[in-house]
C-alpha cells in the first residue's frame, strides 16, 4: 500500500512544501527513510515505531519506505515523526484518516505517542495558506503562533491517537482563532520605561534623534553611567511595529526557537544583548546549516554591544556589510541562506580599561599605551557606520537621589513617529530606504541640500576633524532627521551643529 501526507520544513525564514510518501512492501520488517534526511530525521525511525506501539497501532509486516520529496534539498529536524507515522498508519489501513490530505501536519513524537512542539510553525502556517491547504496539524503548544495565519484552519492536537480520531471524523477539535488586533494590542507592551532614567537628559536627546531617523549609536562614559538602562529602554521610543513587520519577526524568532510557550506574536521591538565572547557564526548566523544569528534576531529592533572593545576585532567587523544592507548572506557546504538584519546598532564603552580617563571625581590609573590599545580595539571604519558618538558622564548625587521623573517613553514615541512619518512620505517609493539612516547618494544629493552658511559649517568640521567621506554623509542624515524631529522642510544651521556635535569624539578619542 502507499499513501502520503503533506508537511512542510524551513529553508532560511521561509517554508516550503515537503511530500511524505509511505509505501510498504515485502521483505524484513525494516524502516528506510530517504530524501537527504538529517541525523534527526533518521532517527525519527526510532520514534515512530515507539510511539506507534504505545498508542495501540500495529508496526508493519514488512518493508517500510519513507520518502520526503523533493529529494535534492535537506531535511532538518524530527517535525516529520507526526506525518510519517500517520502516513503508516493510513498505508496499513489501521484506520480511515479520509480528511489526511485536506491537511498539513508537523510535529515531533515522544515515544508514549504525546506530541511535542516544533520550531518555525509560523512559516509553516505560512506555507500551508499559500498551497491552499484546509488547515495545518500542529502541536497544541504551536497552535497559538500558528493561528496568527489568518485564513487557515489551526488544529492543535496533543497525542498521536487524537490527530488520527481527528482525521478519521470521529473527534471533532475546534480551529484555534485569534483576534490579530486584540493579540497585538496585548503584546505591545514593554516593561521597561524612559521614565526610569534619571538626569542625562542630553543623552536621552541623541537616543531620540537615533530612534527618530534609524541611526547607530555608541555611548561611552563610566562604569554605573547608565549605558545599558538607556540603552535597554531604546526599543521603547521606536515606532509601533507594523503587522508586517512583527510577522517578519515572528519568523525568525521561531525559527530560532525563541518564542516562549503559547506566544503567538512579537508585538514589541527586539531588543538583543550578546556577550562580548560571542563568535561571528553566533552573531551573523551560520552553523553547518545556516540559521539566523543575532543580527537577524534583533531585525526591526536594536542590537546592544556592551563593552564594545571586549568583542573579538574579527566579530566586530563583520558587521559592516549587514550594517550597511540590512540583510546578511551566509555561505556553508550545505547552501547559502540570506537573512534580513534591519536593526539600530546601540554600542557602549568605557574611555579606557578602568573606565575613569576623564573623569574629575575618579583617578584614572590607566597608561597612556593601555588607553590606546583599549581604543584601538574599534577600527576607524566600523566607527564611521556609527552616526552619533554620545559622552555620557557620571550621573550627579542629586539627581540620582531627586524625586523628579523622566518623560515618559509614550511620549518621546509620539515625536519619533512623527518624524517617522515625514521620512515615509518624503522617501514614498523607494521599498529599500525606510528611514534617514538606510539614505544612499541619490536620497542624499535630493533630500538634504544644504544653504551656503551651513555648508561652510560643514566644511570647517569635516577639515578641522579630519573626517571621511562617511563620516561626512552621516551628519548630513542626522541633521536630516535633527530636521524632521523640528518639523522643518530645510535643514539648517543649527541643526548641522548638532549633528557635528555627535561626531566630535572621532577628535576627542580617536586621533
Amino acid at each position: 500500500m502507499l499513501s502520503k501526507v503533506y508537511s512542510a520544513a524551513v529553508q532560511g525564514i521561509d517554508a516550503y512544501p515537503v511530500e511524505v510518501e509511505i509505501s510498504l512492501g515485502m521483505g524484513d520488517p525494516v524502516m528506510v527513510v530517504v530524501g537527504l534526511p538529517d541525523a534527526a530525521v533518521k532517527e525519527s525511525r526510532d520514534r515512530v515505531r515507539t510511539a506507534l506501539s504505545n498508542s495501540g497501532f500495529r508496526q508493519p509486516r514488512g518493508r517500510t519506505t519513507i520518502n520526503l520529496a523533493p529529494a535534492d534539498v535537506k531535511k532538518e529536524g524530527p517535525s516529520f515523526d507526526l506525518p510519517m507515522a500517520l502516513g503508516i498508519i493510513a498505508a496499513t489501513e489501521q484506520a480511515d484518516v479520509k480528511w489526511l490530505g485536506d491537511f498539513l501536519v508537523v510535529g515531533e513524537l515522544a515515544l508514549s505517542g504525546k506530541i511535542r512542539p516544533v520550531r518555525g510553525a509560523l512559516p509553516i502556517a505560512l506555507c500551508a495558506r499559500k498551497e491552499k491547504r484546509r488547515g495545518i496539524l500542529v502541536p497544541s503548544e504551536n497552535a497559538a503562533e500558528a493561528s496568527v495565519v489568518d485564513g487557515l484552519a489551526v488544529i492543535p492536537v496533543r497525542n498521536l491517537r487524537e490527530a488520527v480520531e481527528f482525521l478519521s471524523g470521529r473527534l471533532p477539535i475546534a480551529p484555534v482563532k485569534q483576534d490579530l488586533e486584540q493579540l497585538f494590542a496585548i503584546a505591545s507592551h514593554y516593561d521597561v520605561d524612559f521614565a526610569d532614567v534619571k538626569g542625562q537628559e542630553h543623552v536621552k536627546r541623541a537616543l531620540e534623534v537615533a530612534a527618530a531617523g534609524g541611526h547607530n549609536a555608541l555611548m561611552i562614559g563610566p562604569p554605573g553611567a547608565g549605558k545599558s538602562m538607556m540603552a535597554k529602554r531604546l526599543a521603547t521610543i521606536l515606532p509601533s511595529l507594523t503587522l508586517d513587520e512583527a510577522l517578519e519577526t515572528t519568523k525568525i524568532h521561531s525559527i530560532v526557537g525563541q518564542l516562549a510557550a503559547g506566544q503567538g506574536l512579537v508585538a514589541t521591538r527586539p531588543f538583543r544583548a550578546p556577550h562580548h565572547t560571542v563568535s561571528d557564526a553566533g552573531l551573523l548566523g551560520g552553523n553547518i546549516n545556516p540559521t539566523p544569528g543575532e543580527i537577524s534576531l534583533a531585525h526591526h529592533g536594536v542590537l546592544f554591544l556592551d563593552e564594545l572593545p571586549e568583542f573579538h576585532r574579527d566579530v566586530l567587523e563583520v558587521l559592516r556589510q549587514p550594517l550597511e544592507e540590512g540583510r546578511v548572506t551566509i555561505t556553508r557546504a550545505a547552501g547559502s541562506m540570506t537573512f534580513p538584519c534591519e536593526f539600530m546598532l546601540v554600542a557602549a564603552m568605557n574611555p579606557c580599561p578602568c573606565g575613569y580617563f576623564g573623569d574629575p571625581k575618579r583617578e584614572c590609573r590607566c597608561s597612556p599605551n593601555a588607553i590606546q590599545r583599549y581604543r584601538n580595539k574599534v577600527s576607524g571604519p566600523l566607527l564611521d557606520r556609527i552616526d552619533l558618538h554620545v559622552e555620557v558622564p557620571a550621573i550627579k548625587i542629586k539627581e540620582m537621589m531627586g524625586d523628579g521623573v523622566g518623560e515618559a517613553s509614550e511620549k518621546v514615541r509620539a515625536r519619533v513617529e512623527t518624524a517617522r512619518e515625514r521620512q515615509r512620505r518624503r522617501l514614498a517609493g523607494n521599498k529599500r530606504v525606510t528611514c534617514n539612516a538606510r539614505m544612499g547618494a541619490k536620497e542624499l544629493k535630493a533630500f538634504c541640500k544644504l544653504d551656503e552658511s551651513s555648508q561652510e559649517l560643514l566644511k570647517m568640521a569635516i577639515t578641522s576633524l579630519n573626517l571621511s567621506a562617511r563620516a561626512y554623509d552621516r551628519i548630513l542624515k542626522v541633521a536630516r532627521t535633527i530636521a524632521d524631529l523640528e518639523n522643518a522642510d530645510t535643514i539648517q544651521a543649527h541643526h548641522i551643529q548638532e549633528a557635528i556635535q555627535y561626531r566630535n569624539l572621532d577628535r576627542q578619542l580617536w586621533v
